[in-house]
């Protein structure tokens, strides 16, 4: 700290007086020096913000020139408009099929918008956009323009091509929002799994996708949640396998004339579907609008692999027979009465075909026998029956990951008494999905244990809880084996050569909704496995009033329809499955043995 100089120190002026001095001299002398410290102060400090405000100038001029540098060596780009303000989340991660290839994924795009008041000539904007865009007419655009709104939408997306036209139109009030739509390159093949997405909440520079339906919509939120750090939902679909089913299926049902075709192809172990397919179908990138009125089924919205619940005929035999021969009360060669019509309660089983006085289990499953099925379920008895397809799940809607599934809700009888249980032995008065029958097929032909049907990969087995025994399950597949192998069998046509086919049909006359059944319109089904000896797949194809004209005369039943289609079908996909044709075909033809009787 500088101490202050006083002007007359007291010392000073005493010693002056004592000695003649003037003391004023010594006032001045104090005040000089005092005045020569305060400029030697102020100068010090002058200096020192001239030094401050150089250091200043020159990093100044040295950051401008570090910039120019960077922006003279950088690589130019077009800018790009700055969205993370939004608090909008726009990406959706993609979905793949199991050998990861893209099913759904997302294209950069933009939004049009217009800023009325921004507009220089109206007219000619609104006739413009409706010249580039067919859905969009020039008076209802102009009336818009000219209603004091100061923002409005044009569309939530267009192409490039769409972009360049409206830029060229040179109108500053049309300005573009940078978007992410949903795409699906293949189109239409997996549509109904697919579902489609539509935009949410939207901003000017931002929009959020959401999925509407199938698997888009099941797993929204984990689609739409940034911690997965852009990794892509995998499913069991194999998008080759389904294109070929798909591709048959309508080829099947232009030629079976029939209004609708659906199949499911899954994993017997794994529980994997590998194929799901519903037609008529669309096209996810233009999702066409629901049906307001009408019959929801005739929609091609409307997924008839999952959504629909029909009566499956005589594929249901198949359970029947299995709980019989589990519960002891049959074996392969156990004689059962076929003589008809069997009449209960006022109502009269019958067959197809006259059968004779008695057919063996064998044969009941493989020439279908109503009566010979529904005399079965009388030794079961309407609790047990209920209970064993309540454990193959065919009582409740089937927990798979897709949205539309809950919609699939099983009918049964409200009396489950004596005659229900004949006549649901054979696939009447009860109804369910397909899925739900390529589930309890695969449970019971794969060795006897419960398989969960799933859409999402995955490499091991189910271990369900068991249903079946080891040897019922063998003597199941013997016997699906014959129905198709022997000449006799109602899906003999279903045979492949290499690829040993086993499988039941169903043939159930159409409900009517003003009451009843048509007596000239059928759901045919056929629910197959392939290779028989040891299912790897069960396939299941439903065909809605199909008809074909042989020999002069019109079939309808699953043996004429549904067969040849899945015949088709496993002769297309099983090499794309890796399947190799077997030279020795293992026969299924039941033998007796001790182990039998």
């Amino acid at each position: 700290m500088t101490r202050r100089i006083a002007l007359r120190p007291l010392a000073r002026i005493l010693e002056a007086r004592r000695t003649g001095e003037n003391p004023d001299e010594i006032e001045r002398e104090n005040l000089r020096l005092r005045h020569e410290q305060m400029r030697d102060k102020l100068r010090l400090r002058a200096e020192s913000r001239l030094l401050m405000l150089a250091c200043c100038f020159c990093a100044a001029f040295l950051a401008v020139g570090v910039k120019m540098t960077a922006l003279a060596t950088s690589v130019p780009e077009e800018p790009s408009i700055n969205t993370s303000h939004s608090s909008i989340t726009s990406t959706r991660a993609d979905i793949v099929d199991r050998e990861g290839r893209v099913l759904a994924t997302n294209l950069v795009t933009n939004a049009l918008y217009v800023h009325p008041h921004e507009l220089i000539d109206p007219e000619a904007a609104a006739a413009g956009l409706a010249d580039i865009f067919d859905d969009l007419d020039e008076e209802t655009l102009l009336r818009r323009f000219r209603s004091g709104s100061r923002f409005m939408w044009v569309r939530g997306s267009i192409s490039p091509e769409q972009q360049q036209r409206v830029h060229d139109l040179g109108e500053p009030g049309l300005l573009f929002g940078p978007r992410e739509m949903r795409l699906y390159p293949n189109g239409a093949v997996a549509s109904h799994v697919m579902g489609g997405a539509r935009f949410g909440e939207q901003a000017v520079n931002a929009a959020e996708i959401l999925g509407v339906a199938g698997v888009e919509a099941e797993f929204d939120e984990d689609l739409r949640d940034p911690a997965r750090n852009g990794a892509p939902l995998e499913l069991s679909l194999d998008l080759t396998v389904q294109a070929a089913v798909e591709e048959v299926l309508a080829g099947g049902m232009g030629l079976m004339q029939a209004q609708g075709a659906s199949a499911v192809l899954m994993d017997a172990h794994t529980g994997e579907v590998i194929s799901l397919a519903s037609l008529p179908d669309f096209d996810p990138n233009a999702r066409p609008a629901a049906l307001t009125e009408g019959d929801p089924s005739q929609s091609p919205l409307f997924n008839r692999a999952v959504q629909g619940v029909y009566e499956l005929g005589s594929t249901y035999k198949l359970f029947t027979i299995a709980q019989a021969l589990e519960d002891g009360l049959v074996t392969p060669t156990t004689m059962i009465d076929t003589r008809g019509p069997l009449r209960m309660a006022g109502f009269e089983i019958g067959d197809f075909h006259n059968y004779g006085n008695s057919l063996s289990v064998r044969d009941v499953m493989v020439r279908s026998s109503n009566i010979g099925t529904a005399r079965i379920a009388q030794m079961i008895g309407p609790e047990r029956q209920q209970e064993f397809l309540g454990a193959l799940g065919l009582l409740d809607p089937i927990d798979f990951e897709m949205i539309e599934s809950r919609q699939g809700r099983p009918i049964v009888p409200s009396n489950w008494g004596q005659l229900s249980t004949m006549t649901i032995s054979f696939g009447h008065g009860i109804s369910a999905t397909q899925l739900h029958l390529a589930s309890a097929y695969a449970s019971l032909l794969n060795g006897g244990t419960r398989v969960r049907p799933t859409l999402l990969r995955r490499d091991d087995p189910q271990q369900g809880e068991r249903l079946i025994s080891e040897e019922t399950s063998r003597i199941l597949r013997a016997m699906v084996r014959d129905v198709v192998a022997d000449p006799i069998g109602t899906a003999n046509l279903g045979e492949v050569p290499g690829y040993e086919v086993g499988g039941k049909t169903g043939s159930a006359d159409k409900p009517n909704p003003q009451g009843g059944y048509y007596d000239d319109r059928v759901i045919a089904t056929f629910a197959s496995v392939f290779p028989a000896h040891d299912p790897r797949y069960v396939l299941v194809v439903t065909l809605d009033e199909p008809s074909i004209d042989i020999l002069g005369e019109t079939r309808r039943t699953a043996g004429w329809t549904a067969v040849p289609v899945a015949a088709e079908v496993i002769r297309r996909v099983a090499p794309l499955l890796g399947l190799r044709p077997q030279d020795v075909d293992h026969e299924a033809t039941y033998q007796l043995s001790s182990a039998s009787q």
